[in-house]
């Protein structure tokens, strides 16, 4: 059984019976029917057209359902209505489902969740572990947010802002997640980049391309994580950087900036450097400055205190940090940082450590155990400076 291919035809299929009349809820709940009985169909018996095979069998299992559930006439009115099968249009709606799942009744965190099942194709548990919650809890979010958007029609999009911010956290979630969703959202950005015309939009495709240029960079042949100060830059991808830094300065040059404008900017300014120690802080912490501007956000300001940490020494970087929530997500990763840069390697050591049981997800536990057994052995050696 092709999962892959299952997986690129289900935002196609989902479409359809959108278009047809099926609400979101409904529809979605019919594919997964179909896809379930796809997997017990087809290792015996392959289907020659896999994408019309899924969409009559959605389709039917749509009208068992509102059969079930829908008056007689209703019934019977959708049942005259179904078409032969045949060959499926090759539309691909997958941006315009991505507006749908965005719609603005709901909660950026439900958004993404309902991305992720219904256009994704990642399974409630997948879901569940990305978000470090119970699998019972994500199940009854995504449920929510399906009820939510089961009464809008698929010609009534979500909030164009909804839609980046979605896009964004999908692209951020393909890189830890058991299915690579970062390429997926780098194509459907410039889809929508292509028929908006809009600096955030701009922007965000730049800092796509910027951060995916690094992708194969950022893992040891172990699968463990390499900082962005001790990467093969030889291995960027020059060609998407370019391409990066073009895009931003036609969004700069519009002068309505933006968030991910400025998170982009970041991302050149580090894509733009030969090596890690020739890398501009300076103008680094004016960009963050612009974030907070824009943004308030406290991790924003966390990024930010490490940039004065680079920018101005590490004591400069925890007097900023001394003013920020220590409960905030990598605070103490940051500070772990920041106190070895500064000379106090058993500080750092022990934050190190604790950062670890911290961790969102397996390969940063492992990087950060990693870092707090350096410099326990560095210790041991009697190679510190404690206090200084």
């Amino acid at each position: 059984m092709d999962e892959v291919l299952l997986r690129t035809l289900t935002p196609g299929v989902l479409g359809v019976l959108v278009r047809r009349g099926a609400d979101f809820a409904a529809a979605e709940d019919a594919v997964q029917d179909a896809l379930v009985e796809a997997v017990r169909v087809w290792p015996k018996d392959p289907p020659r057209g896999p994408k019309g095979w899924l969409v009559t069998v959605a389709w039917r299992k749509f009208l068992d359902a509102a059969r079930a559930d829908t008056a007689r006439r209703r019934r019977e009115d959708r049942v005259e209505e179904e078409p032969e099968p045949g060959p499926a249009p090759a539309a691909d709606d997958t941006l315009q489902l991505y507006f749908l799942c965005a719609h603005p009744s709901l909660t950026p965190s439900s958004a993404v969740a309902l991305t992720l099942r219904a256009v994704g194709g990642l399974t409630t548990r997948q879901i569940a572990q990305a978000y470090l919650v119970p699998e019972a809890t994500m199940a009854q979010r995504i449920s929510r947010a399906k009820r939510t958007v089961s009464g809008v029609r698929f010609d009534t999009p979500g909030d164009l802002a909804t839609v980046l911010r979605v896009l964004y956290l999908v692209f951020n979630e393909g890189y830890s997640g058991d299915v690579d969703l970062s390429a997926e959202a780098v194509r459907l950005t410039r889809q929508l980049a292509a028929a908006v015309d809009h600096p955030e939009v701009a922007g965000l495709l730049a800092l796509m391309l910027l951060h995916h240029a690094r992708r194969a960079s950022r893992t040891a042949p172990d699968g463990s994580l390499v900082p962005l100060a001790e990467q093969d830059r030889s291995r960027w991808d020059t060609a998407a950087i370019a391409e990066g830094v073009a895009v931003l300065q036609a969004a700069l040059a519009r002068d309505r900036l933006g968030e991910f404008q400025a998170q982009a900017a970041v991302a050149a300014l580090h894509a733009d450097a030969p090596t890690a120690g020739e890398t501009d802080w300076v103008q680094i912490v004016e960009w963050y400055d612009e974030l907070v501007r824009l943004t308030d956000s406290p991790v924003v300001r966390l990024n930010r205190a490490v940039a004065v940490g680079e920018a101005d020494g590490p004591r400069a970087g925890l007097a900023e940090l001394a003013a920020l929530d220590a409960a905030l997500p990598r605070y103490t990763a940051v500070a772990a940082y920041l106190h070895e840069r500064e000379g106090d390697l058993a500080k750092a050591a022990r934050l190190y450590a604790e950062a670890a049981h911290q961790a969102p997800d397996l390969a940063e536990r492992d990087h950060l155990t990693r870092q707090a057994a350096r410099l326990n052995a560095r210790l041991r050696g009697g190679g510190h400076e404690e206090g200084r």
